[in-house]
C-alpha cells in the first residue's frame, strides 16, 4: 500500500510482475549506457571530422542529440523506480517528463523527415532553418498536448499503469469523458506520425530511379547504404510510434502499450547510432581518424 500525496503519482510499471523488475533494470541500464555512448561517439565525430561537415551528418548530429535528452528525460527516473519499493514521481516530476519526452519525440519525427530532404540542403543556413522549425513545432505541439491533458480532473486517481508519465496512459486516468482530447491526439499523430512518414516514402520513392541510374557500382551501393540505414531508423520508430498512437486511449493495451513504449524511448535510441555506424564507411573512416588523433 502506498502512502501519496495530491500532488504525486504512482508509476505502478510491472509492479504486479515483480519478477521482471530486475529484468527490466538490466536491460534499460545496457540500453541508456549503449545509448549515451553511441550517440556521443556520432555527435563527437560530425564535429571533429571536417569532412563530415555535411547536411547529413548535421541533420544526423541533430538526431543524436534528440536521442540523448529523450532517453536521458525518461531513463534514469525509471531505473530508479524499478529499485525503489516507493514508485512514485512527483506532480512537478510527471509534467517536466510528460512535456521533454512529448517534445523531442515530436522533433524527431519531423527531422527525420527532414533527413530524408537533405540531399537538396546544401547550404547551411537551410540546414539550421529546417532543425529550428522542427523543434518550434515539436515543443509548441508538446505544450498543448500537455496543458489539455493535465487540466483533466482525475477525481483523486493517481496509479498510472506505466513504466512513465505518458498521454495515453494519463488520460485513462480522467473521470470525464475525454473524447475532444483522443481526437485531438489522434490529429496530432496523423500530422507527426503519418505526414513525416509519407513524405519520407515519396522522397525515396524519387531517389530511386536515379539511383539505379548511376554507372558505378560503387556509388550505387554508397547510396543504398545511407537510404536503408535511414529507412530502418524510420521503420523501427515510427512503427512502435504508430502502433501506439494511431489508436484512441480509450482503447489503449496497457501491456502493448508498456513494451511499444519502451521500444521507441530506450531501444530505437540505442539502435540509431549502432545502424548508422556499421554501415557507414565514413563513419569508420572517421573514427579511425580520430583514434589515430587522440593516440598522439
Amino acid at each position: 500500500m502506498y502512502l501519496v500525496s495530491l500532488g504525486e503519482f504512482i508509476l505502478l510499471g510491472v509492479s504486479d510482475r515483480p519478477q521482471l523488475e530486475m529484468l527490466l533494470f538490466v536491460l534499460i541500464l545496457i540500453c541508456y549506457t549503449m545509448t549515451l555512448l553511441g550517440n556521443t561517439t556520432i555527435i563527437l565525430v560530425s564535429w571533429l571530422d571536417s569532412h563530415l561537415h555535411t547536411p547529413m551528418y548535421f541533420f544526423l548530429s541533430n538526431l543524436s542529440f534528440l536521442d540523448l535528452c529523450y532517453t536521458t528525460s525518461i531513463g534514469p527516473q525509471m531505473l530508479v523506480n524499478f529499485c525503489s519499493s516507493r514508485k512514485t514521481i512527483s506532480l512537478a516530476g510527471c509534467v517536466a517528463q510528460l512535456y521533454i519526452s512529448l517534445s523531442l519525440g515530436f522533433t524527431e519525427c519531423l527531422l527525420l523527415a527532414v533527413m530524408a530532404y537533405d540531399r537538396y540542403a546544401a547550404v547551411r543556413c537551410l540546414c539550421l532553418q529546417l532543425a529550428a522549425t522542427t523543434c518550434l513545432c515539436g515543443f509548441g505541439n508538446s505544450m498543448l498536448q500537455t496543458i489539455l491533458t493535465l487540466q483533466l480532473p482525475r477525481c483523486g486517481q493517481n496509479q498510472i499503469e506505466h513504466f512513465l508519465c505518458e498521454l495515453p496512459a494519463l488520460l485513462k486516468l480522467a473521470c470525464v469523458d475525454t473524447s475532444a482530447n483522443e481526437a485531438e491526439l489522434l490529429a496530432s499523430a496523423f500530422f507527426f506520425l503519418l505526414v513525416p512518414l509519407g513524405f519520407i516514402l515519396v522522397s525515396y520513392s524519387y531517389t530511386g530511379a536515379p539511383v539505379l541510374r548511376i554507372h558505378s557500382a560503387k556509388g550505387r551501393l554508397k547510396t543504398f547504404n545511407t537510404c536503408t540505414s535511414h529507412l530502418a531508423v524510420v521503420s523501427l520508430f515510427y512503427g512502435t510510434a504508430i502502433s501506439m498512437y494511431l489508436q484512441p486511449p480509450s482503447s489503449y493495451s496497457q501491456d502493448r502499450g508498456k513494451m511499444a513504449s519502451l521500444f521507441y524511448t530506450m531501444v530505437t535510441p540505442m539502435l540509431n547510432p549502432l545502424i548508422y555506424m556499421l554501415r557507414n564507411k565514413e563513419v569508420h573512416r572517421a573514427l579511425c581518424w580520430v583514434g589515430r588523433e587522440v593516440d598522439r
